[in-house]
């Protein structure tokens, strides 16, 4: 039955990956992840063995009880045959039960090493590659495309190597009991495969169309139960729609499901129905040679005992093909993750940046984004046309220092380069030319560790996870105490309204942070990066959406994040940098002024005009 059930999941499969060609050194690879296991694999084998032997033994065994025991009426060879069948009947469970301990030891061992292989290399991934990347694809990768290259070395394996060991030991046996019945037997299985290969056909578009709705069902899921989507729908969707919608999806799926459970009890009635055919013939035919003399009686029943172990080897063993290449080929889409070189990585002999007071100089930097091909897999992107685009030269030539424990405020309309800055600065992304110094060492001499450990960045939606305030502060310090905690948070301006609520540091702040408003927010992201104690920060654009109140209160809390501290700052409202050292006005990449607030305002250059606008703006 269990290898009817593993030939029925093959049918399912998409028979397609039979014709596809794996990579050179794909093989090698897959071996690789098995060599820690070799030892277990060893056992397994052993194991697998045992239990093709066993499959035969107790057929034998029965032989012998009616042949010796019943018909000459001995009645202690049948005590003696039941007992051995009954020991023989728990050897087998103790075999089996080893024989899944063992598979499941080395899957679940082999779903680790890949998962934990693919995460670390994911995460190591440029930030370019995440804003390409389809999240449910790449999880897909993490999770289902790992479990089918798990099978490869489990129920794969051990199906090719139980289901060629049974079907020579039954053949063999039954050949040997009586080749006249063994033959008659075997013309039936042609019979049973050309049904076989019609319900394969049938359930290959079932489950296609299955994955692809229930596909369809869970993006929806995703994108409207998040609290974004929710709102989204509440305001501008119509529910009753949506429902509607769903339900049609959902009433697909059913009926997919009805029509693939009526193939699959078909694909099982004919299987016992021809292993019944089989069956009722060979009694037909053993029961005349046994009348002959020609065989025995227990050896007639023996032989129809092994013929209902013989029909589901063979049946696995005719589509095993799928199976092995459905196994390979999520190796490979894993592999195809893993060679994926990420474009930020750190030189031969890094060196680890230590200063407190740290002098940020940019040298003619240049920057261009990467493309598609560059940074990302097509088969993880969800784009309906390919880029062929190549992205422009978004900065030109940037050069600027800012001083130990000085603010440099980077201004201009959208577009200039002003987030691109800052991102090069912690190596989000390496510069296409030029060079980023800190303390006169260019960053990507700098272990990429040591560089990010020193830079504090608040943003302008900054992201909390859907955890407690203590979980989210953690973050940044996974060592803080409890009055570190409590002092990032007074410094933040923040601690009031976190010690009012009723579970303080233990509050939940809900997805994104939403259960806090956006000045809230700002406040707890200020105080998780005074937590940090970086000794440069980063602010873009951090007080772009609050209101006059909450900007004043966060207002308060970046002063003291930026005291004492190497700072660059993004802002679009110019009032908020008034007081910087430096203001760099940029604009189609290129730094247009630079210089203080009033000299600025006085050159009556485009920052003065910006400067206009917005003090116009804010008298109406």
């Amino acid at each position: 039955m269990h290898a009817g059930w593993m030939a029925l999941r093959t049918l399912s499969s998409d028979q397609s990956v039979k014709s596809a060609k794996l990579k050179p050194g794909t093989l090698k690879r897959i071996f690789a992840y098995a060599i820690p296991y070799k030892s277990t694999f060893v056992l397994f084998l052993f194991c697998l063995i045992a239990d093709a032997f066993l499959t035969i033994a107790t057929p034998l065994l029965l032989r012998e009880l009616i042949d010796n025991g019943v018909i000459p009426k001995d009645r202690t060879v049948v005590t003696t045959m039941a007992i051995a069948v009954a020991v023989l009947a728990l050897l087998t469970a103790a075999v089996n039960i080893v024989v899944r301990w063992i598979s499941a030891k080395i899957g679940e061992g082999l779903i680790y090493d890949l998962r934990s292989q693919v995460f670390r290399h994911v995460q190591e991934q440029s930030i370019a590659f995440f804003t390409r990347t389809q999240t449910g694809a790449l999880i897909s990768r993490i999770n289902s495309d790992v479990i089918g290259a798990q099978r490869a070395f489990t129920s794969t394996f051990s199906g090719i190597i139980n289901n060629v060991l049974t079907l020579i030991l039954v053949v063999g046996t039954m050949l040997a009991l009586s080749w006249q019945i063994t033959v008659a037997s075997l013309l039936l299985l042609p019979i049973f495969l050309a049904p076989t290969k019609w319900i394969g056909g049938r359930l290959q578009g079932y489950t296609r169309d299955s994955f692809e709705i229930n596909a369809e069902m869970s993006s929806t899921m995703t994108e409207r139960f998040n609290v974004s989507g929710a709102l989204l729908v509440k305001l501008y969707g119509n529910l009753n729609q949506e429902s509607i919608v769903f339900k049609k999806k959902a009433r697909k799926v059913a009926d997919i499901g009805i029509s693939m459970a009526m193939l699959n009890t078909f694909f099982f009635i004919a299987l016992i129905s021809i292993a019944a055919l089989a069956t009722a013939i060979a009694y037909g035919i053993g029961g005349h040679l046994a009348i002959d003399g020609s065989i025995t009686v227990g050896s007639l029943i023996a032989i129809t005992t092994l013929l209902a172990r013989l029909y589901g080897p063979l049946v696995s063993l005719a589509t095993v093909r799928v199976d092995v290449m459905g196994a390979l080929v999520s190796f490979e889409r894993v592999f195809e993750v893993l060679d994926l070189e990420p474009m930020v990585k750190e030189g031969l002999n890094p060196k680890i940046l230590a200063s407190r007071t740290p002098v940020i100089s940019f040298e003619d930097v240049r920057f261009t984004y990467p493309n598609a091909q560059q940074i990302s897999l097509a088969s993880l992107e969800s784009a309906s046309l390919p880029e062929v685009k190549e992205s422009e030269e978004i900065l030109k030539g940037i050069s600027f220092t800012a001083a130990a424990g000085s603010v440099t405020a980077l201004v201009g309309p959208s577009g200039a380069g002003k987030t691109t800055i800052s991102a090069l600065l912690p190596r989000l992304y390496d510069v296409s030319s030029g060079a980023i110094k800190i303390d006169g060492i260019d960053i990507r001499e700098l272990t990429v560790n040591s560089l990010r450990s020193n830079i504090g960045v608040v943003m302008q939606d900054s992201h909390l996870f859907h955890d407690t305030i203590t979980a989210n502060l953690l973050y940044a310090k996974g060592d803080a105490t409890f009055d570190e905690m409590k002092k990032a948070c007074q410094s933040a301006q923040i601690w009031d309204l976190v010690s009012s609520l009723p579970n303080g540091l233990e509050t939940m702040v809900g997805e994104r942070g939403h259960r806090l408003s956006g000045g809230e927010k700002q406040r707890l992201a200020i105080a998780r990066l005074l937590l940090k104690s970086p000794s440069i920060v980063i602010l873009d654009e951090a007080t772009a959406h609050l209101d006059s109140e909450n900007e004043e209160l966060v207002q308060k809390a970046l002063s003291q994040a930026l005291s004492g501290r190497t700072s660059i700052v993004i802002a679009h409202r110019l009032s908020t940098v008034m007081n910087a050292d430096q203001i760099l006005v940029l604009e189609n990449g290129l730094i247009r002024e630079r210089g203080r607030h009033e000299e600025l305002v006085q050159a009556g250059g485009l920052y003065s005009e910006l400067f206009a606008r917005q003090d116009l703006t804010t008298s109406n």
